[in-house]
């Protein structure tokens, strides 16, 4: 190179080249005009544009702010989402951790309920399952027998999450949370209560591990499903992440909170006319869940 050429590059050129690259690259937490126009999006079941890459820390601002602006509109939590708690969910929303969202009034539908296949922008159906707080120290809870102890309520549950961008596929783990996990409805199951003793507990913990859970159509068509323990090994550890997760952002679980612990099945996109039935096979007492599509 011609020694006129030379450019000579100080290290604070250089630091700021890369702080202004590094700004190009990544999308921030949303802005309040982003939040209006996602709410409105939201209501009126249109698409949202993608907001591009964001951090983790960016997604958990955006959930927040998602959160405020609902609470400001008169929106009543009625508990959470543990959202990507399966390696194969993680694994199609490109992250190695769970994130969370909130569940608000009038999300929980009777079982049988009929549905519209365009619930929202971007609709889906998942098999899930609900658990009820019955005790605060469900917030000290480490183990599985430990949830168990502070739980009322085990509800097989069909969730109706509404993945609300443009193009799902391009959402990750940090985008998903900026979503508030994508939650919007579900239809539940009948409960099943949780026993008195200690031995029927033990029963209990082994079923919600090694249980099958099968999604089928009116035809009798399985449509996927899963097991038990595709679920953090134990589906009610998804209960102790969500615990330990909130109260590193200073929340707590609290007597009757819903918690939705993830999905057994991929996520499948609904059809009208489709009618669904999700079973729990090996868990005594599980009743199918079943809806339908208009």
């Amino acid at each position: 190179m011609h020694p006129a050429l030379r450019i000579r590059r100080s290290p604070l050129w250089l630091a700021a080249c890369l702080a202004a690259c590094s700004s190009l690259a990544q999308a921030a937490c949303l802005d309040d005009a982003q939040v209006a126009q996602w709410l409105q999006a939201y209501e009126a079941k249109q698409p949202v544009p993608s907001a591009g890459a964001m951090t983790e820390a960016d997604g958990k601002c955006s959930r927040n702010k998602l959160h405020a602006a609902w609470a400001a509109q008169g929106k009543k939590p009625i508990g959470y989402k543990a959202g990507l708690t399966s390696a194969a969910m993680q694994k199609r929303f490109q992250t190695d951790k769970p994130v969370w969202g909130v569940l608000y009034e009038g999300a929980l539908l009777p079982n049988r309920s009929a549905v519209p296949a365009a619930f929202g922008a971007r609709p889906m159906f998942e098999a899930d399952m609900l658990v009820r707080v019955s005790s605060s120290a469900i917030n000290r809870a480490t183990t599985p027998l430990q949830v168990l102890n502070h739980i009322d309520r085990i509800v097989p549950f069909v969730e109706l999450p509404d993945l609300v961008v443009e193009n799902p596929a391009q959402l990750d783990g940090a985008a998903v949370e900026a979503i508030n996990v994508g939650a919007r409805m579900g239809v539940m199951g009948q409960a099943l209560a949780v026993p008195q003793f200690r031995a029927e507990r033990y029963a209990l913990l082994n079923a919600l591990q090694s249980m099958q859970v099968d999604i089928t159509d009116q035809s009798g068509a399985r449509l996927g499903g899963g097991r038990g323990g595709d679920l953090m090994g134990q589906p009610l550890n998804a209960v102790v992440w969500l615990a330990q997760a909130l109260q590193a952002e200073g929340q707590r679980l609290k007597v009757g909170d819903w918690i939705s612990l993830g999905s057994y099945s991929a996520l499948l996109p609904p059809q009208p006319g489709q009618q669904i039935r999700v079973e729990y096979k090996g868990l005594e007492g599980a009743q199918p869940v079943e809806l339908r599509f208009e």
